[in-house]
């Protein structure tokens, strides 16, 4: 292969793929962060950083503003079941701000940028060569990591996407903000027949509603179904367009072919139920790092299998009793049950 343009690429400037620039560059690697994108980069998600990550952000030297979160409240409309945090606080961020606030710091690092659309991959020896869109020269590196998102192209290009499942089955998320004081410092999630309604503070005067159901999700019509949530931002404007992301459940033959590493969603996802999916990422970009380092691919696939266990089981489990004539019981077993629930909420915010 020719002349390096780098020595780590990471295609993807979200979250993730800004921590993994950033632990590369602390180990000493020339990284380049590719991003189609323009910034801030936003995302259908819940915005609730869990203890674990935001600890893992502090080590970087990344402190985002938000709303301190104290722990999560699982609610339907007869039931509510608490569990503070015992291992330190968490905190709602805005999604634009903290992919705004790592921007910066991997700039401060010395991560460089390249503002260009990847179409092709290919691999050498000794390489990667990235082709790109509309007639930019190719770029090369050692290794690449891969970032891209929930739908990575860059995971199709290299066939490692598992068979897709069916339709019936797929799950969705839509988000949206609204102009009004938290009333909590606990992320609520609110369960309804059908649906989750995921509300994060983050920040004074915003909160953040995400729900979580089957396809062609109405948001209106979803809150309408929860009454306690539809009243309190009833009369609240709306502080940010709506968003959608799906379906959540992407599965992964491999994290890892050739030189090529994935992290983050690209590498696979369950879904949005447990939300932790940072503090994992987090951890898959700082595995993938000292993987690249030692020059030892399965080092990562171990690595990552190991990070993903709890986030695949819980969540798998608690998705698959949502879907089935158990999802009633949910809130009333967590009720009934709050020392087990407590420490279900302890593995994933760690």
């Amino acid at each position: 292969m020719n002349a390096q343009d780098a020595g780590l690429i990471v295609v993807g400037a979200g979250p993730v793929g800004l921590v993994t620039a950033i632990e590369a560059r602390d180990a000493g690697l020339d990284v380049l962060v590719v991003e189609a994108r323009e910034a801030p980069i936003d995302k259908a998600c819940g915005e609730g950083l869990m203890p674990g990550a935001l600890r893992a952000l502090g080590r970087l030297g990344v402190d985002p503003e938000g709303h301190d979160l104290t722990g999560i409240a699982y609610i339907d409309p007869e039931r509510r079941v608490e569990h503070r945090f015992v291992g330190g606080l968490g905190r709602g961020v805005r999604r634009t701000l903290l992919q705004t606030v790592l921007a910066e710091r991997a700039a401060e690092v010395g991560v460089r940028f390249e503002h260009a659309r990847v179409v092709g991959v290919e691999q050498a020896g000794d390489g990667v060569e990235l082709q790109l869109a509309d007639g930019k020269a190719p770029l090369r590196a050692p290794w690449l990591v891969a970032a891209d998102g929930l739908h990575s192209p860059i995971r199709r290009m290299l066939g490692l996407e598992h068979r897709p499942q069916p339709e019936a089955r797929r799950r969705y998320g839509i988000r949206r903000h609204y102009a009004v004081a938290p009333w909590t410092d606990l992320v609520e999630v609110h369960w309804s027949g059908e649906v989750e309604a995921y509300v994060t503070p983050v920040d004074a005067w915003t909160v953040g509603v995400a729900i979580l159901g089957p396809r062609r999700i109405d948001l209106e019509e979803a809150l309408a179904g929860i009454r306690e949530l539809a009243d309190r931002v009833a009369s609240a404007p709306i502080a940010s367009s709506t968003r959608g992301a799906g379906p959540l459940l992407q599965r992964t033959r491999a994290r890892t072919k050739g030189r090529v590493l994935l992290v983050g969603d690209a590498s696979g996802y369950v879904d949005a139920l447990t939300g932790e999916g940072m503090r994992v990422g987090f951890a898959q970009a700082r595995s993938a790092v000292e993987a690249v380092i030692s020059g030892d691919t399965s080092r990562y696939e171990r690595a990552w299998r190991v990070q993903t266990r709890d986030f695949r089981m819980l969540t798998s489990g608690l998705v698959t009793a949502a879907r089935s004539p158990l999802r009633s019981r949910i809130v009333p077993t967590a009720v009934a049950q709050p020392a087990l629930f407590g420490s279900i909420v302890e593995r994933l915010a760690r």
